[in-house]
Order: C-alpha cells, then structure tokens, then sequence
C-alpha cells in the first residue's frame, strides 16, 4: 500500500490554508522546500510558502500547476525535533530544520525525518522557537479533551436531553428538570460567561489568548438570538436584537495575518486572507462595497491588529497578481470600491433602465436615493452607477439646487430630420404619454 503522508491541506478560494476551529497561524516563510528521502512517495515540494500552526506545518505551492498544491504534517504526529549544530558549513548553507515523524502506512505504523529547508530571507530563528513552542503546548490535546468531554456528555443524557436543551450536569449524572433546572442551568451559563469575560479583558494577553473562546460564545449568543427572533413581538426588540447580531458576525477572525508572524509575506498573505473576509459582505451588499465600509468591517474583526488605510489598499491591489474571485475598482469620479469578478454592469444597467422608465420618473426623474433603494446599496454607490450609465449613454442628468436628477435618455430615438414624429411603442411615445397625462386641458 502507498504511503499517504503528508496529508492534502484544504485551501480557500484565496490559497490560503483552511484553518482548523481551534487553530491559529504563529509563523510564515517564502522559500521553503520540505523534504524526505525516507519515504519513497514522499511528494516533491520545492520553493514554496510553509505556514506554522498551533496544529500543523502547512506547506503551500507558489505555483498554481503544481498538482500537490498544499500538504500539512500535523504537530501531532512529531516525535521529535532535532537541534541544529552550528558550524562552519552551516553558515553558508541555507537553514535547515529536522524532525520525526510517525504515520500509519499499509496497515502498520512507520516513522521517518523530514527536513524543512528554508531558502528564503525570512526569520527562521524566531520561526523555529515557535515550532519548538507549538509542539510543545500540545494545543490539539486540547480539541481532543473537549471533543471527548462533549461526545460522553451527549452519550450520558441520551438523544432526549440533546432535543430538550441539555439539563444534565456535565457528568451526565444528574437531571436538572422542570423550572428550577432551567433556572439552575441558565444561572450556571452566565457565571461561566461572566468569568470568561473576565478573564479576558484583564489585559491584552490575555484578550489574545482568550480569542477563540470569545469568538465561539459570540457564535453561540448569535445562534441564541436566531432562535428566539420568532418569539419576539415587540419591533424594537427585533431591531435591537438584529443590531446585536451584526456587531457579533464582526467576531470571526481568529488568526490575523500579522507582520510578526508572516515577516515578508505580510502584505501577499493579507491580501488573500482579505479576499476570503470579503466574499460574505459582498455577498450581502450583491456583489459590490466601498472599500471604506470594508476597511471598518475588517480591522473590526481582527479586534486588536488594526492595519492601516495604506496596507488595506496595498492588499487589495495585490489581487491583480494572485487568482482570487474578487477585484479592486475605481470609478472616473475616483470613489473605489471591492466587486466580485461575477459582478455585471450590464445587470445593473438594465435595472437602472427599468427604473427611469416608470411613469413618475419619465416625468420627474430619479435621484441617487431613488436609485440607491432600488439596488439595495448606498447613495453614494448609486450615483456613481448612475453617473456610468449616463456615460454609456442611457441617462440625461439635470443639475439644480435640489442636486441631481437623471432621466432617460430620449435623444436616441428623435429623428433629427422630423422632429415631430413619435414612432408607436417607443420610450419616447411613453414620456409623451407620461409628460401630458397631468397636464391641465
């Protein structure tokens, strides 16, 4: 049986690894081989990016041919890591790293080392502390201690306690039921809420280090709201509670690209990270958003890694060299927004049509709000959409006090050498129609 190790890592639409639900990024290096002479498949992986986890070394393929485009060896399976002898030789040859491993193959379990050579003009010092740190803190012993505690909780109270919310103690031994056992229960959840946010902010190391247990009671309250949204009778309940669940989906990155820990790749690792992050507000706002509005959703959620404008607009015209589903625009006015590539103005054009040719805006025209409801976006938005049509030549504006106003171009369809002749079932005989229906006979 083939050997099937290292394992496939799953990337995102960006390249960037898919991260584990407990798993945080520590450390990145460009120019990076990993080799293993020990193991006859072992895979050629040449120059390309290797991302250290709290669970994993994940290498990445810089070239988008390659067919093993991301591996992962997990921390896991690291036996040991050897110390690098310092030498005459080692001074001028790249940096390597060495270390155990054991994996199941043909049904029996083999061990082999595997070397990390870095090529590149990253860190590796601090690099290396860190896997020596990783492997240490055993953080997916963790993952696997609470998978365990909840698995023999949900065994203990049988499928009836999952359905009814869980009034079982933690050792499945106890039922809590009727009032007092919900009370008891609800009690228990907020004392254990109440320490936890404690514990967090006493300081900012101990915000970072509580960052996925504060993202997973956020997921948890957001669920708690969805649920109850259809008991809710009062409007401004609903509202506040809608307003709640807004700022809770802004709590979702747990590993930000840093530049301690991406170095030089700082700004080609959050450019793709950022292509990911945007992917669900586009897909709210259809398939296009200023790129103020995602600067604050963004640095909102990386909490306290704040980027500045520079670095965001750096990101994001780094785009144009990777393979993402997204893509910087600017408009002639100089506005700049973040579209999906399957965005179509051709889409929004004809909804803009739609619109000047009711009635009310044959007579009257739109503004940029009438616009803006119409395509669910912002004002702002709108005019430069309509400002384009106008350009395309399917909009007039007229400008005046009250600001503008834009109707539909006419001019197209007027004969130039029979200025009075309407021809039937054209926009033009439409607007007449529109213009002396409320006139006074």
């Amino acid at each position: 049986m083939a050997d099937l190790f290292p394992p496939a890592a799953e990337l995102t639409a960006s390249g960037r690894p898919v991260l584990l639900p407990s798993e945080i990024e520590c450390s990145i290096l460009s120019a990076v081989d990993l080799e293993c002479d020990e193991i006859p498949s072992f895979p050629l992986l040449k120059s390309g990016i290797i991302i250290l986890t709290t669970h994993r070394i994940v290498w990445i393929s810089d070239s988008t041919n390659s067919s093993n485009s991301a591996v992962a060896v997990p921390l896991a399976a690291v036996n040991h890591i050897f110390s690098s002898k310092k030498s005459i030789k080692s001074m001028f040859s790249s940096p390597r790293v060495r270390f155990q491993v054991s994996f199941r193959s043909g049904g029996g379990l083999r061990s082999a080392v595997v070397t990390i050579v870095i090529r590149g003009k990253g860190d590796h010092e601090v690099f290396v502390s860190k896997f020596w740190e990783n492997w240490r803190a055993k953080a997916w012993e963790n993952d696997d201690n609470n998978n365990t505690k909840g698995s023999s909780s949900s065994s203990a109270s049988g499928p009836s306690s999952t359905g009814s919310g869980g009034f079982y103690s933690s050792e499945g031994t106890v039922r809590m039921v009727g009032v007092s056992g919900i009370l008891r229960k609800e009690q228990e959840m907020w004392e254990n809420t109440d320490k936890s946010l404690q514990e967090a902010f006493q300081d900012l190391n101990a915000l970072m280090s509580k960052a996925k247990e504060m993202v997973t009671l956020a997921e948890k309250m957001r669920q708690k709201l969805l649920s109850s949204h259809s008991g809710a009778t009062n409007d401004d309940e609903v509202a506040s509670k809608e307003e709640i669940q807004d700022w809770l989906l802004s709590v979702g990155i747990i590993s930000p690209v840093t530049k301690e820990s991406a170095g030089a790749l700082y700004h080609q690792q959050l450019s793709r990270q950022l292509a990911d992050f945007v992917r669900t507000p586009l897909d709210i706002a259809g398939g296009m958003i200023s790129v103020i509005d995602i600067y604050c959703l963004f640095n909102r959620a990386r909490g306290t890694e704040l980027i500045s404008p520079d670095d965001l607009l750096l990101a994001c015209s780094l785009w144009e060299k990777i393979d993402v589903p997204v893509m910087l625009r600017k408009f002639d006015s100089g506005v700049m927004v973040i579209q999906s590539k399957s965005y179509s103005d051709d889409e929004v054009l004809a909804r803009i049509r739609t619109l000047v040719s009711k009635p009310d805006a044959l007579q009257f025209g739109i503004s940029a709000s009438d616009a803006a409801r119409t395509l669910g976006i912002a004002p702002a938005m709108a005019k430069e959409h309509l400002l384009t049509a106008e350009s395309k030549g399917v909009l007039c504006r007229d400008v005046s006090p009250e600001g503008f106003r834009f109707y539909i171009n006419l001019f197209p369809e007027i004969n130039s050498e029979d200025l009075y002749l309407v021809k039937n079932y054209t926009i033009y005989a439409t607007w007449i129609k529109a213009v002396t229906a409320n006139r006074p006979r």
